[in-house]
């Protein structure tokens, strides 16, 4: 199964992205620890990425990475 990525920030602000994943693009967001079966462990790096390394295995499997900027517009639409 392939799926969306996106890189989206936890709290509306430019910092602090973490990885979020979907599917299907008419579902919502979430985050990737919400896809037990698809993540992975995080690298032990002091102020690393959350999700990078689940980024990397899913980007080896075809899955798609959205622009942020394109995601955090998408969600204001249903089915986008």
């Amino acid at each position: 199964m392939t799926g969306q990525m996106c890189w989206l920030s936890r709290s509306g602000g430019d910092t602090d992205k973490v990885l979020h994943l979907r599917l299907y693009p008419n579902q919502s967001w979430q985050p990737y620890t919400a896809f037990r079966q698809y993540a992975v462990p995080d690298y032990p790096i002091p102020g690393g990425s959350k999700g990078w390394a689940t980024y990397q295995k899913l980007l080896k499997n075809g899955w798609v990475l959205i622009k942020s900027s394109a995601a955090e517009q998408c969600e204001l639409v249903v089915g986008c």
